[in-house]
């Protein structure tokens, strides 16, 4: 059995400030850089046989000397910076633009900020040595036209990667997931298509995602309880689809919006506890709304609005001591569940529940609630006469209790008169609104009466009874 042959190369240590070349100035060097990619550089070579071994040896040692002491920047993030402005429309480059300045005869580190590279990256010196890595990649919005598959990626460093505002089209590459360090991706407002891959969840340092505001398909991947260190999430206005899923493991989450998608399933009953805001409006969401949402503490802003959502709204939403916003208008949801402390330990500032199929009285407690300076009730099914709370809340409210800055009534079935209070309302300083009710008297030449005429009285007694008289 014949053995391969191997020939052993003494390669001098060349001192290379004794070269008169001005670095990635010379042809040679241009060749040379092409082959910092090594996985390219051995396939190059992979029919030579056995007995190339030695001019393979020979330049890439003299390849990694050049490059190591011509070169601030790691030959391998140089190939990547090249790699995405090759891939980038040349039509697309706009002049002033960043990519439209790098310019690879001159060292991009070294260059950085000068005429040759005027922006787009950053720099740092990292592991001991004097060579630069790229550890934040942030292209302006230049409308940048090009695939992201066309880039490796291989980044090793980079923390920050910012490519939003532009035209990047094509599926998101699995080889993001290479970026270990990534603690910001940002692809915001793009052309980007296709599922959202699974190995991102491989991402642990990620601290902020946001791929909003795409044409991106399929599920948000349940990968995703892998980003234990993720704070931000956002993934709305793109065409998802599928169950949400699990994610109570991501105990530093504080923001999370999937808006305007089109995910279906029942709300998850276990957020994580740090949420401060909850978007999921604008979605094909069933079911009740979850009973939990005391649990979380830091709770702000929830969004539920225009989705499917049916059942009562749990008395927790109205006693919450951090919630201030709360929208659920548009949905199927059919009762109000009042508070046991009336809602005077709410912290609530904004309500919507417009566009349901609530019943009956209009609640009183909001009319308590300290903090509530925006309230709406339109277009669902209450009757009753308004609560005599509600008018003194907006006209003579009591030291300490936020007055009703808006309060949109109509669209209901309220009958009887209006309170006298709301009487002595001027124009331009409220917002009210009793239009398209079955008030006894509300003539359109008052202002809150102009929503819209009251309903005919067959309508109102085939809706509420003959209790209209």
């Amino acid at each position: 059995m014949s053995h391969p042959s191997f020939h052993f190369v003494f390669v001098p240590l060349i001192n290379l400030s004794l070269i008169k070349i001005q670095p990635f100035n010379h042809p040679l060097l241009n060749l040379l850089r092409f082959q910092s990619n090594y996985h390219l550089f051995f396939s190059s070579f992979k029919q030579m046989g056995t007995s190339s071994f030695p001019l393979i040896l020979l330049l890439l040692t003299f390849t990694t000397l050049l490059c190591s002491a011509a070169s601030k920047t790691y030959c391998g993030d140089i190939q990547v910076l090249k790699q995405l402005k090759l891939a980038v429309n040349p039509n697309s480059l706009s002049p002033g633009s960043c990519l439209s300045s790098w310019d690879f005869s001159f060292d991009p580190c070294d260059s950085l900020f000068s005429e040759k590279f005027t922006c787009g990256f950053t720099c740092d010196v990292v592991g001991g040595t004097h060579i630069s890595r790229v550890t934040e990649l942030g292209l302006d919005q230049a409308g940048y036209s090009a695939s992201l598959a066309s880039v490796s990626w291989t980044l090793p460093f980079l923390k920050s990667l910012d490519l939003s505002g532009n035209n990047f089209s094509g599926d998101i590459p699995d080889s993001l997931s290479n970026l270990t360090r990534l603690q910001r991706l940002t692809l915001s407002l793009n052309s980007l298509s296709g599922s959202i891959p699974d190995l991102l969840g491989r991402l642990t340092a990620l601290e902020e995602l946001n791929l909003d505001n795409n044409a991106l398909v399929g599920p948000i991947p349940s990968s995703f309880s892998g980003l234990v260190s993720l704070k931000r999430l956002e993934v709305q206005g793109n065409r998802l689809s599928g169950e949400f899923p699990e994610l109570s493991r991501l105990r530093s989450l504080y923001f999370l919006d999937c808006s305007d998608n089109s995910i279906s399933g029942k709300i998850p009953a276990n957020f994580p506890a740090s949420l401060v805001e909850i978007s999921m409006r604008n979605n094909n969401l069933s079911g009740n709304l979850p009973e939990g949402i005391n649990k979380l503490e830091f709770l702000q802003v929830l969004d539920l609005s225009h989705n499917q959502l049916a059942g009562t709204v749990p008395a927790g939403y109205f006693a919450h001591p951090s919630l201030q916003q709360l929208s659920l208008s548009y949905n199927n949801l059919s009762s109000v569940e009042d508070p046991w402390n009336p809602g005077t330990q709410s912290g609530l500032i904004a309500v919507d529940l417009s566009g349901n199929q609530l019943g009956g009285l209009l609640p009183g407690f909001m009319g308590l609630m300290p903090k509530l300076s925006a309230l709406s009730l339109e277009n669902n099914r209450f009757s009753g006469m308004i609560p005599i709370q509600y008018a003194l809340k907006t006209v003579l409210p009591e030291p300490g209790m936020a007055p009703f800055e808006r309060l949109l009534l109509g669209g209901n079935f309220l009958f009887g008169p209006i309170p006298d209070p709301l009487m002595r309302l001027e124009p331009g300083s409220v917002n009210v609104n009793l239009g398209d009710n079955c008030l006894l008297v509300c003539p359109n030449y008052l202002f809150f009466c102009q929503g819209g005429d009251q309903k005919s009285l067959t309508e109102c007694r085939d809706n509420i009874g003959p209790i209209i008289p």
